[in-house]
């Protein structure tokens, strides 16, 4: 009867790894699917599965090299029981290429009180986090969004928003940081 089982299972395996890669699902979504029918977690939403407490940093970034080229990250951090906002702006206006320290128009970093680090974790609440994914593909402007957090374990870092607007949300409310600071 052991065997009976070994040898479906071996063979439902040997069925996921063939027609997968043929429905056009990419390494990342074949072992999420993995791991959803192997029991193990793929992907954890922060506000149920990462708290607050748990978020050690966060990265936002966006670059476009096209004319007008222009930089901008925003990284929410913690440094022992303190939590800190940055931000930096790079323009080249009438230009285009890769921006560089020398083209920084606005830098800056803000303690935050426990109040505003609340608003920027309601902020990002309800996206998840997943294991980070290698890409050889050039040409991508982002956000590049990565959390880090006590749980991650080195390598489950990549953040994604729920939504576009919660996206947009976000760079909203990191604009508004920065201006009242």
């Amino acid at each position: 009867m052991k065997k009976k089982i070994l040898r479906r299972l071996a063979a439902v395996w040997t069925a996921l790894i063939l027609i997968l890669p043929l429905a056009g699902c990419n390494g990342g979504v074949m072992m999420s699917l993995l791991g959803k029918i192997f029991g193990g977690k793929s992907a954890y939403t922060v506000g149920s599965d990462i708290t607050a407490d748990q978020i050690t940093d966060f990265y936002f970034t966006y670059e476009n090299i096209n004319y007008n080229a222009h930089y901008q990250r925003y990284r929410f951090y913690k440094e022992g029981d303190t939590h800190f906002f940055f931000h930096e702006t790079r323009e080249k206006p009438g230009e285009y290429g890769w921006t560089s320290e020398a083209d920084t128009t606005v830098t800056g970093t803000v303690e935050l009180t426990e109040d505003e680090w609340q608003a920027f974790f309601a902020a990002i609440e309800g996206g998840t986090v997943e294991k980070r994914e290698v890409s050889d593909e050039s040409g991508d402007s982002g956000p590049w969004t990565y959390l880090y957090w006590t749980g991650d374990k080195g390598d489950i870092q990549q953040y994604s928003f729920p939504s576009v607007s919660d996206r947009l949300a976000f760079e909203t409310f990191c604009e508004e940081m920065r201006d009242a600071h």
